[in-house]
């Protein structure tokens, strides 16, 4: 396999360079960081709409018509900034990220062609009739374009994450050119899709995804269930997402087991690093929480004697790679960061198997909504799945370091030469502040819709429980009906 380093062509990066280096990545990191907020909080909701409309079509309750005009309105706020924010990214590659683009360009712009062709397209034509077809076009029509638009959000999130993927176990293709002027080219566009990563990755952040739409309707509704608003159509709600959330948070453990398999077998440094593993080739620990020290080379926590060999290898005596077994200058630096940031997608995930299955637990017992306390905390559940999306992200990228291309392209090697720290941390600080205004500007609408609730609770005809009490008042009062 052929490996590209220009350190064979130009000298070492300066302290300036490193300087550079340092800010790209953190420009690039905040930018992609805030832009994740909106793409799987799009693919969870567009999940419950199609539940939500197939159970109309099919019932004609007009709740659920009701609870899917309503999370339509947020699907679109959080659709529109998610697309805002991602195109800035695609700026970055050609400013800060030039010779990294020059590179994997026929790999990641092959990629990005089919998710224009095959999702972009498709979520955005069936994107009009969603938005404006209320009323407009039968609700058999209405519901195909929902599923339309939920598609195209999947498969946008497919070949995303199989150009990412590529990077981590790259496939498919041969090198063209020598030192400067060497760039990737596919030779098998099949094998560069279905490169050794991307089907256990792409199952993995398609389940987040879900868990993110799915708290979100978790809280909103615990929230109404709380202030006794919007109780009835809650209720209804509130089971539906639960369903959604149980069921794929139970999933996460079997496509992150997937993906840990992937990764020791692909990338074995990464895997090191995940679980503060040093010794070359050892029987590892798997720790529960824990402090590293990589001076030192120990871990400090609570562990279990064997687990993680047991984890890989079904043997708690099997020895597994670890950190010492590669050069000093193919380790991943931040050993401590990419440890905590790993077990905090963990922890996460097991609170919402925890969380999720006391309510599941308590709903089949007919005590979930009589349980405020258990409500109060899914109201501020909505944060964990996205706080889990983004440390696993920081996890898998700052893993693979110091690789930008995995055994190919050194990070040090990919940014741009002609730009200089002091450009990249006057854009930081603009982007900062322009995606702060965005947030606060998301977060205000998001909260005005909340508000105001799937319907107008002064409006007595579109709730149930009032209409129903108001029926039974009218009875009594009047003898002879």
């Amino acid at each position: 396999m052929p490996i590209f380093e220009l350190r064979e062509v130009i000298n070492f990066p300066s302290l300036n360079d490193m300087e550079t280096e340092i800010l790209a990545r953190i420009q690039f990191a905040f930018t992609v960081a805030f832009h994740y907020i909106y793409p799987p909080l799009s693919i969870g909701l567009g999940l419950i709409l199609v539940v939500f409309e197939s159970i109309y079509v099919r019932t004609k309750n007009e709740e659920y018509h009701k609870l899917a005009k309503f999370w339509t309105k947020i699907f679109a706020l959080t659709f529109g900034i998610g697309v805002v924010t991602g195109i800035v990214m695609e700026f970055e590659f050609g400013t800060n990220w030039a010779v990294y683009s020059r590179y994997v360009g026929d790999v990641f712009g092959s990629a990005l062609a089919a998710e224009g062709i095959f999702a972009f397209a498709l979520e955005s034509g069936f994107l009009g009739i969603l938005l404006f077809g209320w009323n407009r076009v039968k609700p058999w029509v209405h519901l195909v374009s929902t599923i339309g638009v939920f598609f195209g959000s999947m498969f946008s999130a497919i070949w995303i994450v199989v150009a990412n993927s590529w990077q981590q176990t790259p496939a498919g293709y041969h090198i063209v050119g020598e030192g400067l002027n060497a760039r990737a080219e596919i030779t098998d566009f099949w094998a560069m899709v279905f490169n050794p990563s991307s089907v256990d990755r792409l199952t993995h952040v398609w389940l987040g995804a879900f868990l993110a739409g799915a708290f979100l309707v978790l809280s909103v509704h615990a929230y109404y269930l709380v202030k006794g608003r919007f109780v009835e159509i809650s209720k209804k709600a509130f089971r539906i997402a639960l369903i959604v959330a149980t069921v794929f948070s139970l999933g996460q453990l079997f496509t992150g087991h997937r993906s840990a398999d992937g990764v020791a077998k692909n990338q074995p440094a990464k895997l090191a690093a995940l679980e503060g593993h040093f010794d070359a080739k050892a029987p590892a620990d798997m720790y529960l929480f824990g402090w590293v020290n990589k001076e030192k080379q120990t871990v400090t926590g609570v562990k279990i004697p064997g687990g993680l060999s047991f984890l890989l290898h079904y043997d708690s005596k099997t020895p597994v790679t670890g950190l010492n077994a590669f050069p000093k200058n193919e380790r991943p630096p931040q050993v401590n960061a990419i440890f905590q940031f790993y077990h905090l997608m963990v922890a996460i995930g097991m609170t919402l198997i925890g969380l999720t299955l006391l309510a599941s637990f308590l709903l089949w017992r007919k005590k979930l909504f009589q349980q405020k306390w258990l409500l109060r905390i899914f109201v501020l559940s909505v944060f964990l799945p996205q706080i889990a999306n983004q440390v696993g992200w920081f996890a898998a990228e700052m893993g693979r370091q110091p690789w930008v291309v995995y055994k190919l392209l050194r990070t040090s090697d990919a940014f741009s030469q002609a730009v200089t720290d002091n450009q990249i941390l006057f854009s930081l600080i603009l982007f900062f502040v322009v995606y702060a205004l965005l947030f606060f500007l998301f977060i205000y609408m998001l909260n005005k819709k909340i508000k105001h609730g799937p319907y107008h609770e002064s409006d007595t005809e579109q709730r149930p429980q009032t209409e129903e009490i108001a029926q039974i008042i009218t009875r009594n009062s009047n003898p002879q009906n």
